[in-house]
């Protein structure tokens, strides 16, 4: 079946709603939020964070297999950077090509002026740092004990992608 990926627009909050709570109920370890905290957030919130930032859904049909968000820098001092988040592939529908089709698009679609893409993910997760290292994702640091779940420490692996000639050579 073939996969589609579209712009979730506020219209959307309902379907984003339920894909971002089943990611946070799935994979509590990979994400900073948490399932408890967003499940009692209102409907409005997840709208209000659609009409906010880039958020893409990968479709098989008509149904939502993926998400993936991107939030550009807030400052102007930092206007020219990205951050990739909220990453989630449902578990039937990963090694498909779904996750690399939706930072894929994600890239394509970053606004106007955006020079580098960041996303910080759980060391843990080989397969998703294999997937943006083959999308030219470089690690440049981990942060140690980035997340912690109960009693259990995560350190994150934080990775870049420039898309703009960097000054740094990579």
């Amino acid at each position: 079946m073939k996969v589609t990926t579209r712009r979730l627009s506020p219209d959307d909050s309902d379907a984003y709603r339920r894909i971002r709570l089943e990611a946070l109920g799935k994979a509590p370890d990979a994400y900073g939020s948490s399932y408890s905290v967003e499940a009692a957030l209102p409907l409005a919130a997840f709208r209000e964070r659609l009409a906010n930032t880039v958020v893409l859904a990968a479709y098989r049909g008509d149904e939502i297999v993926g998400m993936a968000g991107l939030m550009r820098g807030a400052g102007m001092k930092e206007r020219h950077k990205a951050r990739l988040w909220g990453m989630y592939v449902r578990e039937d529908s990963r090694r498909l090509g779904i996750g690399k089709a939706l930072v894929s698009a994600l890239i394509d679609e970053a606004p106007q002026g955006i020079e580098q893409i960041s996303l910080a993910v759980v060391e843990e997760n080989r397969s998703a740092i294999s997937l943006y290292e083959a999308l030219g994702f470089r690690a440049y640091g981990v942060e140690r004990h980035a997340l912690k779940v109960r009693d259990r420490y995560f350190d994150e692996a934080l990775m870049v992608r420039f898309l703009a000639p960097s000054p740094l050579g990579s």
